[in-house]
């Protein structure tokens, strides 16, 4: 006996699942498209790879940006993000984004993915290891950028707003979406041209004070004067992992971090 929808609980269940599939978070355009050279440097300003970041506008009229980062030969980053235009072609909207972290040895921690047509992230399976992905359905609106934080950061830059809240999801030791806001640490003037926003996560009261002193510095840099505006930024290659500076050609880290380079490793 085939079942039947009624058609009202049909259109509900549409209506919800509409509402639940769709960033609530507009991005600005970027400024420029194209390629970006860029090296991955460690903190204390030596080169360990190479690194890149790319906006395109894709055949069907959606905005992608890749980026990818690393040690040679061991650790590494790869991330990509697809946008469709929003409000009139004067902002984008998150459809999906895509991380894959390396280990130290190379091997893959797992692919992170984002769907939010579908209202859903999932954590792959580490490489070498047994098990099914773990999938979260994501709130209802979701704020989740994981990838495209250059984009995100543009309002802080431009002085549009003072605060940026948004969400992260991460797969490594328990699958969670967690809280996150965004400031600007070092405004224009201060230290040269280049503006430096600061992002940290919320673990909640409790645990975000007793983590603080063990979190690595979160931060991205800006140029307003030149074409994409991103000049580098400073994380970790995968959670737990060794914080790297990756920093776009023509820039040094000694400039984004006036610490980077004061001594050598070990002092």
């Amino acid at each position: 006996m085939r079942l039947r929808v009624p058609a009202v609980a049909a259109a509900a269940l549409a209506l919800a699942t509409a509402a639940r599939g769709e960033s609530a978070l507009l991005l600005p355009l970027p400024d420029s498209f194209g390629a970006i050279e860029a090296g991955t440097f460690d903190t204390h300003g030596q080169r360990l790879g190479a690194a890149s970041m790319s906006v395109v506008r894709r055949p069907d009229g959606r905005v992608e940006l890749r980026a990818q980062s690393g040690i040679e030969g061991g650790a590494g980053s790869r991330v990509s993000a697809v946008m469709e235009a929003a409000e009139d072609g004067r902002a984008l909207r998150l459809l999906s984004q895509r991380s894959e972290s390396f280990d130290l040895s190379g091997a893959s921690l797992g692919l992170l993915t984002i769907d939010h047509e579908a209202g859903v992230a999932r954590c792959g399976v580490p490489a070498g290891q047994t098990g099914e992905p773990v999938t979260v359905e994501l709130p209802a609106h979701d704020r989740v950028v994981n990838v495209p934080l250059n984009l995100l950061f543009q309002r802080l830059v431009s002085g549009e707003e003072r605060e940026v809240a948004f969400q992260v999801f991460l797969c490594r030791f328990g699958a969670r979406i967690l809280d996150a806001r965004a400031r600007v640490a070092t405004p224009r003037g201060a230290s040269g041209n280049l503006v430096e926003v600061r992002y940290q996560l919320d673990f909640g009261p409790l645990l975000s004070t007793l983590a603080e002193p063990f979190l690595p510095t979160l931060s991205f840099w800006f140029d307003p004067d030149s074409p994409g505006a991103w000049v580098g930024h400073r994380m970790p290659l995968f959670s737990k992992g060794p914080t790297v500076l990756v920093v776009r050609s023509g820039f040094s880290p000694e400039r984004l971090a006036p610490s980077v380079g004061a001594g050598p490793p070990g002092r």
